[in-house]
């Protein structure tokens, strides 16, 4: 497997080049965005990892140029600013997939192997995968994923899992929650909001040592990694 990872943090690049290399990967390096377009364009690889901040080009405008003529090519955006708009805006530039920074190096393999493996069973990757932790959520499909399981979700479970992925780390109140996944804008008396968050609890966490839906006492409920010290 023959990796370009574009990235300019010389203590990353080390890091990210021996685990490659030691897991049978080929690996070439480029630190700025100017000479990994030129490497992609030049070189055959079999997917691009690509910093979104880089001097130069930056990693969403390397990517626009590489999608006008490298349109199969998987590519792994990695970001520091994992908010909302900057991960759209990276997926929609053509990035497959992304994968916020500090991130756990067996994490990074997973992703790549996932993507080389759907870009060369059938073209190029044109899902829109959003990940934390081990949960995929695909926006296209409207699937789930969680820990390489299928998850089986009703239209609603699947509206409010993606609410939720969409806003992770935010406290989302039940008006909030309402207006967006059942399109409500006035508290209905009920606690339907409760109810499927608890259906989508036992569906996404109740196998898996770590959780990932959170109440905030008094506030809403939060999509966040549980933290190594809590319970």
């Amino acid at each position: 497997m023959k990796i370009l990872l574009v990235e300019d943090e010389p203590g990353l690049v080390s890091v990210i080049v021996r685990g490659l290399t030691d897991a049978g990967m080929e690996v070439s390096v480029a630190v700025d965005g100017n000479t990994g377009l030129e490497m992609a364009l030049g070189h055959n690889f079999d997917l691009i990892i690509l910093d979104i901040m880089l001097s130069g080009m930056n990693g969403i405008q390397v990517c626009k140029e590489l999608r006008k003529t490298k349109k199969h090519i998987a590519i792994l955006m990695l970001t520091a600013l994992s908010s909302t708009e900057n991960i759209v805006t990276g997926l929609n530039s053509g990035a497959d997939d992304y994968l916020g920074k500090p991130f756990k190096f067996a994490e990074l393999e997973a992703r790549i192997r996932t993507l080389v493996r759907r870009s060369t069973s059938g073209g190029h990757v044109a899902s829109k995968s959003i990940f934390i932790n081990d949960l995929e959520v695909n926006t296209d499909s409207k699937t789930a994923q969680r820990n390489g399981k299928n998850i089986t979700l009703t239209a609603t479970e699947y509206r409010l899992l993606e609410y939720f992925i969409l806003n992770t780390n935010k406290v989302l109140s039940r008006i909030q929650i309402l207006e967006n996944v059942w399109d409500i804008d006035f508290n209905i008396g009920t606690n339907v909001v409760d109810v499927y968050v608890n259906y989508l609890r036992k569906k996404v966490d109740s196998e898996n040592q770590i959780k990932l839906i959170h109440t905030v006492f008094g506030m809403g409920y939060m999509m966040k990694e549980e933290m190594e010290h809590e319970n």
